[in-house]
């Protein structure tokens, strides 16, 4: 059985389940998982887990993202994006909105706030998924829930069309997020275009399309492509088991120090998740969806943003990628998590120090 992570580019006109289905017969693995549904007319980054790193699929969808949307304003529509039917056109009224005016009402998202998910969604109510009930001309009352949007980047603006990069919470529907600007603005606002282009450490540049996973398997080379398990959790520290103690691991046994080889805290072979966030940042080059967007090809452009645009902020701060991702590995760091390994060096599961105890007590294994 294969076991890692496969970044996927979804295309337009998939769904989520339909890359799954897809990646089961060209891999032919049964134990396949997304970690995160996208819409049919969404593009980007799709992390699939494969084998044993189906046991992460959680993890990775608990994990903040990045996209990058078109918002339309002065139009609205029953699924707030652009497949829907139009329901409001205040087209000339957006026609009056100064780039200032705009760009004040899309800052004034960044924080956390109450988002309410759009009814065009697969979240349940009472078993039934409510992009089912809107289909069938049925709307029920969706709680708010709490979203955070850590920053968001207006990269371009030909008004009525605003172009942005958001970085967000899991959860959160940037669809609505058009939505709740359009209002925010009077005019309303529907999503014309979006693409996620990072999950943790999966970015655009580094996804594959089904056809090149194709290739891949065609070439007997798979274990290119393959992430491992444990680069979900790169910012952790190692840990390698002496070879008596291989048997405790493997059983999932709780471990105590004498079970760990001496001097054997292990370095993390790829890059860092946060460092090549960093490097994205700092070197301030990011695919865009701008001009770019079209049907069933891969966006190609890649557009330099300078930094006086990201200072365009109207005095508002906005957290950086690297400095939030930093923070959400210090909280990880601060369960006291370790990746271990055995003697020959194999990832085998994710421990967590107690210290009160004395012992390392297993979180989750990928034997």
């Amino acid at each position: 059985m294969k076991n890692g992570i496969i970044n996927v580019y979804k295309e337009r006109g998939f769904t989520s389940f339909d890359v799954v289905a897809k990646l089961r017969g060209i891999l032919k693995e049964k134990k396949i998982g997304h970690t995160g549904t996208l819409d049919p007319d969404a593009t980007g980054v799709l992390p699939v887990c494969v084998g044993n790193a189906t046991k992460v699929c959680a993890l990775l969808t608990d994990k903040d993202k990045v996209y990058e949307a078109v918002l339309h304003l002065g139009l609205t529509t029953d699924t707030l994006d652009a497949s829907g039917t139009v329901l409001t056109d205040c087209s000339a009224a957006a026609a009056e909105l100064t780039e200032d005016e705009v760009r004040a009402a899309v800052l004034q998202f960044v924080g956390t706030y109450e988002q309410v998910p759009p009814m065009y969604s697969a979240l349940k109510v009472n078993g039934k998924k409510l992009c089912d009930l809107a289909r069938a001309g049925v709307e029920v009352e969706r709680k708010a829930r709490k979203v955070t949007i850590f920053s968001i980047d207006i990269i371009k603006m030909e008004l009525p069309l605003v172009t942005m990069r958001v970085h967000c919470s899991k959860g959160t529907y940037i669809r609505s997020l058009c939505a709740d600007i359009g209002e925010k603005l009077g005019v309303g606002g529907r999503m014309d275009a979006l693409v996620r282009t990072r999950v943790s450490a999966f970015t655009l540049e580094n996804a594959h399309t089904l056809a090149e996973i194709e290739e891949y398997r065609d070439r007997e080379a798979l274990d290119e492509l393959m992430m491992p398990v444990d680069t979900v959790f790169a910012e952790l520290p190692g840990r390698q088991v002496k070879p008596e103690a291989v048997r405790l691991l493997m059983n999932g046994n709780r471990l105590v120090e004498d079970d760990f080889a001496a001097g054997c805290d292990l370095e993390f072979q790829k890059q860092p998740v946060w460092d090549v966030m960093k490097v994205v940042s700092e070197c301030g080059q990011e695919k865009s969806v701008a001009d770019t967007v079209r049907e069933g090809e891969r966006m190609q452009s890649v557009e330099n943003i300078a930094d006086e645009n990201r200072q365009e902020r109207s005095g508002v701060h906005a957290v950086s990628h690297g400095q939030q991702a930093q923070e959400s590995a210090d909280v990880i760091n601060k369960n006291n998590w370790i990746r271990v390994y055995d003697d020959k060096n194999i990832f085998r599961g994710i421990y967590q120090k107690l210290p009160e105890e004395g012992n390392y007590k297993p979180v989750k294994m990928f034997l």
